[in-house]
């Protein structure tokens, strides 16, 4: 067992922490009744990376509006406030994990990527709206796994090495080692960066939804879309493959594997790669 703490690994105190003022000001700006859009796009025009990065996502497969949004405020008024403030905070959070050469940081995001996007399918499958912050929550699942790159890398690659030889799964062998998974950690750097509970719990339970305490919907439909985003990404992961087929699974999500499995796996294909492009050139 690792004498690390999880607490080790998220110093409140350290610029991991904390997002960039950027996202803090917006975040203060759309809470603000008397704001409006030009208020908000003001704040987001300071960044033109950030910008150009939105203006390309509305625009794309996404969406589907190809080519209509020209302005952050034409896109406010399309997707809404809420909703873009969700891609600012997944753009924002890419930015944030730079030098980290332990693991294909590429495959990474795509899966990530995938995942949030599988959510994101799920999410309207269920009839559903506000499927932004189910990509954000897919998108971050595995965030943890980032922090332990950073944090303890050396602890990490012990138990990278055992899960390799053992065959066990990286998230079971990082319990056994530290005491927690990578999800836990990724829930508490969403408490750090204090971003939204129903977040950090889908995030910190996606392994284990039935555990999570008030939201888990949230946490079942993360889980489905991190399974379903394996199958997709590696195409073929015997595990993933064989929790596709647990009627629980579905159940939990109040979907039917047989009615829509495909529908999400298409949604997702759809839009996989050029979302990816998008979030990847801000690596």
């Amino acid at each position: 067992m690792s004498l690390i703490d999880i607490h080790d690994l998220i110093n409140e105190n350290e610029p991991l922490a904390s997002l960039p003022n950027t996202f803090y000001k917006l975040r203060e700006v759309v809470d603000d009744p008397s704001c409006d859009f030009d208020d908000i796009a003001e704040i987001i025009s300071i960044d033109p990376s950030l910008t150009l990065r939105l203006l390309k996502i509305v625009n794309s497969a996404f969406y589907g509006f190809r080519g209509e949004i020209e302005t952050v405020s034409h896109a406010l008024g399309v997707v809404g406030t809420e909703q873009l403030m969700q891609l600012v905070l997944a753009t924002t959070v890419v930015r944030q994990f730079k030098g980290i050469d332990m693991i294909d940081m590429d495959y990474f995001w795509k899966h990530s990527i995938a995942c949030g996007l599988s959510a994101r399918a799920i999410n309207e499958a269920r009839g559903e709206h506000d499927g932004e912050r189910f990509f954000v929550a897919g998108l971050l699942h595995d965030i943890g796994r980032l922090v332990m790159c950073l944090r303890a890398p050396d602890q990490l690659r012990i138990v990278l090495d055992f899960a390799r030889k053992s065959g066990d799964r990286w998230y079971k062998a990082e319990a056994k080692y530290f005491g927690f998974d990578h999800g836990a950690v990724g829930g508490a750097l969403l408490r750090a960066w204090h971003l939204p509970e129903r977040l950090q719990e889908a995030v910190a339970h996606h392994h284990f939804p039935s555990s999570a305490q008030n939201f888990p919907l949230e946490a079942a439909i993360v889980h489905l879309a991190d399974r379903i985003s394996h199958t997709i990404v590696i195409g073929s992961d015997s595990h993933a493959e064989n929790c596709l087929h647990e009627k629980g699974l579905w159940d939990a999500v109040q979907l039917s594997e047989d009615l829509h499995l495909q529908q999400i796996i298409e949604q997702t294909e759809a839009q996989l790669e050029e979302v990816s492009q998008i979030f990847l050139q801000t690596a």
